[in-house]
């Protein structure tokens, strides 16, 4: 839970997992997610200067990566946004379904990425559904709240993409997504968890307020490796 997203990408994600090539029989030591996925990589351990060698592998020079819990990237590298986060994981969260929540597929990308581009709640792409299951609710068949699951560490899985249209909130509709999308987790033996801005104090205190506790403070940091100049756009959470 230190490093999730390392932890997924070695484990229940692998398949979605992109390496440095080149290697021969020597395991990587940075991984990302298929840029259709999820925007994010990792580090096997940010101390050791070889995972920033295959991360430097991985996005080519000048390329960008965003990380989690990195401090400070070394010497070369250049930090082009941080945000301090938070890390809360369940601990009496009542979980339980919504009648009301539908399964979303791969045919509702398109009113997922609308929903999303207008509340913001972190990146969503194109293919970010198939990481797990998301839940949406529909008032007169438009979709105006969805939640998700996102990071798989072995035994965890974050909850993630939580947003409500404008017009809709004030109703509860996120925190009954935030139980129902628990319940199939609690359903598998694993653990709720979830990340957000340590800035954005309202969702902490919903969130404190259903039962989860705060485990850690990481920083979401985007960084780009020495080299040509590349993309600078990163977005956190």
């Amino acid at each position: 839970m230190d490093n999730p997203a390392w932890a997924a990408l070695q484990g229940p994600h692998a398949a979605f997992a992109q390496h440095p090539g080149g290697r021969g029989p020597e395991a990587p030591r940075a991984a990302r997610y298929h840029p259709d996925v999820s925007p994010w990589a990792a580090l096997a351990d940010p101390a050791d200067p070889r995972s920033w060698a295959d991360l430097r592998a991985l996005v080519g020079e000048g390329g960008t990566a965003p990380l989690a819990g990195v401090l400070e990237p070394p010497e070369g590298w250049e930090t082009v946004g941080a945000v301090p986060g938070v890390q809360l994981v369940d601990t009496a969260l009542r979980a339980e379904a919504a009648p009301e929540a539908v399964a979303l597929g791969p045919a509702d990308v398109p009113e997922m990425l609308a929903l999303i581009a207008l509340t913001q709640p972190g990146p969503f792409l194109p293919r970010t559904v198939e990481l797990g299951t998301y839940l949406g609710i529909r008032h007169r068949g438009r979709l105006v709240a969805m939640a998700g699951e996102r990071l798989r560490p072995p035994g965890w899985t974050e909850i993630s993409a939580v947003c409500t249209h404008p017009a809709h909130r004030g109703q509860g509709l996120a925190t009954r997504l935030v139980r129902a999308v628990a319940a199939g987790i609690r359903e598998r033996g694993e653990t709720p968890f979830l990340h957000t801005a340590a800035a954005n104090t309202a969702a902490i205190r919903l969130y404190e307020s259903i039962g989860f506790t705060l485990r850690r403070r990481p920083s979401f940091m985007a960084v780009r490796a020495p080299g040509g100049r590349g993309n600078t756009t990163a977005k956190f959470s």
